[in-house]
């Protein structure tokens, strides 16, 4: 008894210790399960898995913690750290997150997670590791993740995530690395976040936002910092001088912002660990300090390009010994080389181009056996090039070109550069003959020599550079061997099987082409060989050119025909004989090259009739026949190329009445048909042609009046009927037209009053010389103009004038006066109306109101004038800026434009469209009161010196455009055309955000309709081809957008004089395509720019998608949904 009663308390103590334990291993049962949950939520949550892994893997017959991607505590089995990147996984990711309570590390990273991080993240405190980069995320920064007192490294970049940097942040007391780089974050930089608890915080990454303001002071308290990133922001003012304090810093990079002010003269005091200071592309100024050489573990020094310093180059940057990467380019540095650059011997990049550099270029940077890229092009350099610098055996690229640097070249120039890939020196006044061991730089894939003084033969050695891409060696004195009457180089060239351009232009080569000539590269796109006083014919072979898409052989000695096989060019863009002796016919086989978008065949003997079968080539804008002897009347099809913007037949033998169909061509600029025999009378529709700005019919048997439609052709500023057998009076409509400049109607037979108003008022009697009656003012040197009075009526109008006239006039008088009185009360009392095509909630403004807001039109005020109207800046009673757009209701089609711009805009809302305040409108006023964009046009920060857009803000803003036009297009309930889509229309507000205008020739298409004929006229280069035969408007606008994308990454207007009689933009990016530095905007892309292959094939990318645009048939172009996609995915890939 006495024995069980002791083994009572032990088991007593034996069931107690059970329980215990039953309910302890209940409990982390329990909470194991709840980590298991949570992977299964975010399971739950992702809609597609690429490798099937999380389908097959994750399942609960397994433990979680032997689950792809998950790592477990082997105390306690809690899950610690989650790795599911890089596999291509699409979701969201769920709040059940947070109960992942003993996550120490999570990387989502390189996946497709869309929509926004949850709140409740901010739970999981045992968190030090977050890389959710790379991925698309939206929304803004949750606030929560400020509980995450233990977080250590927070990657949140390459997503979408918007709105500012949480203040909360500043709670992150162990944080080192904080990465939100390529965002969409915005506001300023929270200087809060910046105090002393995060004080360990080495790397910080903020570049590629939208961040505005300045730089906080606050960030010199990072003491611990290595590496600092703001790049491509739009952040202003000055770099405060505390960060050139935290001695720890090895990098700093605030490139592509508006940065202003000097560099701390002491800069480099405190920062002897800095290795990388790029400040590129701001508006930084005054002197480079000399302090820089106190940076003494500096490896890139990219502070100076494009920005505004000036003096000298300090001396002292010669004495960085580790000096690797120099980029002072396109600012306004004057003064020499500084000698001591020689001491860089590590120094692989020397990018001193666009400034005003003077001097000689030193010999010392013959010492630099490490150099591989030197760049020195459009200086004032002089003298010659030390020889030195071409035994750099290292050395990849030399550009040199656009300076006064002159000699010859060393004649060993081939031995010592076996890894050149790039010659430049073009644009020099380099002398002396092109060296034979030139041939010998082996990888050589690009050699400019042209626009300089060499002289002698070509080396016919240049065949041995099998690389060759490029070779230009135009506008010297180079001829050809004696020995030999072909140009033999060319043979030698067949062996260059990648040549793409080949530009011989403007020598005195006087040689033939050898038959081998169509042996050259199949990869051959461009051949420049005008004005070379080139002999013979023109080989048949160069039909195997298949690639070929320029080809200018224009002023030379050619004889003979027109090769026919020039039709096998199917690619060919432009072809250029005119200036030589080519005679016979024009072969039909040239119909076959359809893509032909400027042929020039001017000044030859060419005979017989213009090809019928020209009305086929639907891409030709430029076609010249002149000064041949061309016969026959014109074939009807050739008035129905509807793109055509230059037509030249003049100085033929061309006969016959010019037919109604001449009205077809919608898109003509100048048409001159004179010195030739037509005949009959002027066609009234000419007066159709409303973009047409020269018209020449001089010189023919045209007989009848000047038709009344002339008045109607509003563009026109040039017009010649001179020597033809015109009769009539001199038509009044032509008085309407504003533009023109140059009127000859002389030798004529011309009657009547010559006209006093409008362009009449600048014409002199050289424009009415030889006609038959013609009367008027003493200055056109013709009879006085009689008034005809009768002798019966003489004494009735001496009394009508003596005693009626002045009675009725002065009752008129008295009458005004007291209506002006009446309505003058009447005006102070009652506002003019809002238009009623607007809704009613917009505000009412009176013109009283406007006149004070623009200090009554004033001059002062005026910010934008054409020919529908003047744009005013006024300040509305309530202290709103607005834009005042005031239409000119003396100009045709004005009426119209406000109706339109109210009937399209009444209803729209998008952030990419400028939005309409208010209207103002009765009889003999309308106006548009809309929001002002400080930053005005597109086109004035395009080709103003005053501005600037890198890569990225031009990309936002087409990006900006073309979502302006997804939802005009597809997105409003009845689809919207614009016709009207330039850049002068595209105006950016404070933070550069584009907005699309100027809807005044715009077209609301009725329901669903997407596609609808129109005779309305886009802006002269934006055109699509379709306009001239009244062409499918809802792709038009896609093919102005893509005009658009060409002109802002090229920097080259549609309309610039390049273009005339030569390529279009198009078709000269065409040409030019997969050699981006020949067409893109030199601002744009940088060699020596680390990022540059990535920039490259963005602009690649951006222009294949701008040619999809401009797709010569409306069916085959994208829709702008697809165009805003692409658009997208190209900034991320640029942001990366």
């Amino acid at each position: 008894m006495e024995k069980k009663v002791f083994l009572l308390p032990f088991a007593s103590v034996i069931l107690l210790l059970h329980y215990w334990v039953t309910c302890l291993t209940l409990a982390v049962s329990l909470t194991n399960l709840s980590d298991e949950y949570a992977l299964l939520a975010l399971k739950a949550h992702i809609t597609y898995d690429s490798q099937g892994i999380l389908a097959t893997n994750w399942s609960s017959t397994t433990s979680y913690c032997n689950w792809f991607g998950v790592s477990c505590n082997a105390h306690h089995g809690r899950l610690t750290a989650l790795n599911l990147s890089n596999m291509g996984l699409e979701g969201t990711i769920p709040p059940q997150v947070s109960n992942l309570s003993f996550l120490a590390s999570l990387d989502l990273s390189d996946n497709y997670f869309h929509a926004s991080l949850p709140n409740e993240i901010g739970n999981c405190r045992q968190l030090r590791q977050l890389y959710f980069f790379n991925n698309e995320l939206t929304g803004s920064i949750p606030q929560s993740l400020g509980n995450l007192s233990k977080l250590e490294e927070s990657y949140l970049d390459s997503n979408h995530l918007t709105g500012d940097i949480p203040e909360e942040m500043s709670n992150l007391l162990s944080l080192k690395i904080l990465s939100l780089f390529v965002n969409n974050l915005t506001g300023s930089i929270p200087s809060g976040i910046f105090n002393i608890s995060l004080s360990k915080l080495e790397e910080l990454y903020l570049g590629v936002n939208n961040l505005a303001g300045g730089i906080p002071r606050g960030m010199g308290n990072l003491l611990n910092l290595k590496m600092l990133s703001l790049v491509s922001n739009r952040l202003q003012g000055p770099i405060p001088e505390e960060i050139f304090n935290i001695s720890s810093l090895q990098m700093i990079d605030f490139t592509n912002n508006s940065l202003s002010g000097n560099l701390p003269i002491a800069i480099c005091n405190h920062l002897p660990k800095l290795q990388q200071l790029i400040l590129s592309s701001n508006q930084l100024s005054a002197q480079l300090p000399p302090n820089l050489s106190l940076c003494g573990q500096l490896q890139v020094l990219s502070s100076l390009s494009k920005n505004k310093f000036t003096g000298s180059i300090p001396i002292e940057i010669g004495n960085l010994p580790m000096l690797e990467e120099i980029y002072l380019g396109r600012n306004s540095l004057t003064g020499t080389i500084p000698p001591s650059f020689g001491n860089l011997s590590a120094l692989k990049v020397l990018d001193l181009q666009e400034n005003n550099i003077q001097g000689n270029i030193p010999k010392e940077l013959g010492c630099l056996l490490s150099l591989q890229n030197l760049s020195l092009i459009s200086n004032d350099l002089r003298g010659i090039v030390p020889e030195a610098i071409f035994n750099i055996s290292k050395l990849q690229s030399i550009s040199l070109a656009d300076n006064h640097l002159s000699g010859n070249l060393p004649s060993s120039i081939g031995a010592w550069l076996p890894n050149l890939l790039q010659l430049h020196i073009g644009g020099n006044e380099f002398s002396g003959v092109i060296p034979r061991s030139i041939s010998n730089i082996s990888k050589l894939i690009s050699l400019d020599l042209s626009y300089n003084f060499f002289t002698s033969y070509v080396p016919k050695d240049l065949g041995n550079l099998r690389s060759l891409q490029h070779l230009g060696f135009g506008s010297n004195y180079l001829t050809y061997e004696h020995s030999t009457s072909e140009l033999s180089f060319l043979t030698s060239l067949t062996k260059c099987k990648s040549l793409r351009r080949l530009w011989i232009q403007d020598n005195p080569l006087k040689g033939h082409f050898p038959n081998s000539f169509g042996n050259l590269s199949v990869s051959l796109e461009s051949i420049d060989a005008s004005s070379c006083q080139i002999k013979g014919v023109i080989p048949t072979e160069i039909g195997n050119l298949s690639n070929l898409m320029a080809l200018n052989l224009g002023d030379n000695e050619l004889t003979g025909m027109i090769p026919t096989t020039l039709g096998q060019l199917q690619k060919l863009q432009q072809l250029i004989i005119s200036g030589n002796r080519i005679h016979g016919s024009i072969p039909n086989d040239l119909c076959h090259s359809e893509n032909l978008g400027s042929l020039l065949l001017s000044s030859n003997e060419l005979s017989g009739p213009v090809p019928s079968c020209f009305g086929n080539l639907t891409a030709l804008q430029q076609l010249f026949l002149d000064s041949n002897a061309l016969a026959s009347q014109i074939t009807s099809s050739l008035w129905s190329l509807g793109g055509i913007l230059y037509l030249n037949l003049s100085s033929n033998f061309l006969n016959g009445n010019l037919p109604l169909e001449i009205g077809n061509m919608k898109t003509i600029i100048k048409l001159d048909l004179s010195k030739n025999q037509f005949s009959g009378y002027i066609p009234s529709s000419v007066g159709q042609l409303q973009n047409l700005v020269e018209l020449s019919l001089s010189k023919n048997n045209l007989q009848g009046p000047i038709p009344l439609k002339f008045g109607d052709v509003v563009s026109l500023e040039s017009l010649d009927l001179s020597w033809n057998n015109l009769s009539g009076t001199i038509p009044q409509s032509l008085e309407a037209l504003i533009y023109l400049k140059h009127l000859n109607v002389s030798f004529n037979k011309r009657q009547g009053e010559i006209r006093n108003g409008g362009p009449f008022v600048n014409f002199t009697a050289k424009s009415f010389i030889s006609n038959e009656a013609l009367c008027g003012a003493p200055r056109f040197q013709v009879m006085a103009c009689k008034k005809v009075t009768t002798r019966k009526s003489t004494k009735a109008k001496s009394l009508l004038l003596k005693c009626v006239l002045p009675t009725i006039a002065s009752t008129i008088i008295i009458l005004a006066l007291i209506i002006l009185l009446i309505r003058r009360q009447k005006r102070l009392d009652i506002p003019i109306q809002v238009d009623s095509s607007l809704p009613t909630t917009y505000r009412k403004i009176s013109h009283q109101e406007l006149l004070h807001a623009t200090n009554y039109f004033s001059e002062g005020n005026l910010i934008g004038k054409g020919s529908m109207g003047t744009v005013y800046k006024g300040v509305l009673f309530d202290g709103l800026t607005a834009a005042i757009k005031v239409f000119n209701l003396e100009f045709l089609g004005s009426f119209k434009g406000f109706e339109a711009e109210c009937e399209v805009m009444r209803n729209i809302r998008h952030r990419n469209l400028i939005k309409i305040i208010s209207s103002c409108s009765n009889l003999g006023f309308k106006a548009l009161v809309l929001e002002f964009m400080p930053n005005r046009s597109l086109e004035r920060w395009l080709y103003s010196h005053n501005y600037c857009l890198d890569l990225i803000q031009r990309l936002n803003i087409m990006i900006d455009v073309a979502s302006a036009l997804e939802y005009l297009h597809h997105d409003y309930s009845n689809p919207v055309v614009h016709c009207d889509l330039k850049p002068n229309n595209v105006l950016l507000d404070e933070d550069r955000v584009a907005h699309v205008g100027d809807f005044g020739i715009a077209k609301l298409l009725p329901g669903s309709e997407s596609r609808q004929q129109t005779k309305t006229l886009g802006p002269i280069g934006y055109m699509a081809p379709e306009y001239g035969s009244e062409g499918i408007v809802s792709t038009s606008d896609v093919y102005s957008n893509g005009i658009m994308l060409l002109e802002v990454f090229a920097r080259k207007k549609p309309t610039d004089e390049m273009f005339v009689g030569d390529p279009t933009l198009k078709s000269w990016v065409e040409s030019l395509a997969s050699t981006v530095m020949e067409f893109v905007d030199t601002n744009l892309l940088d060699k020596e720019d680390e990022h540059f292959a990535i920039k490259e094939n963005c602009v690649l990318c951006i222009m294949a998608l701008a040619l999809e645009c401009t797709a010569e048939s409306p069916e085959d172009r994208i829709n702008m949904r697809d165009v805003v996609a692409r658009l997208k995915k190209i900034r991320i890939k640029l942001l990366m």
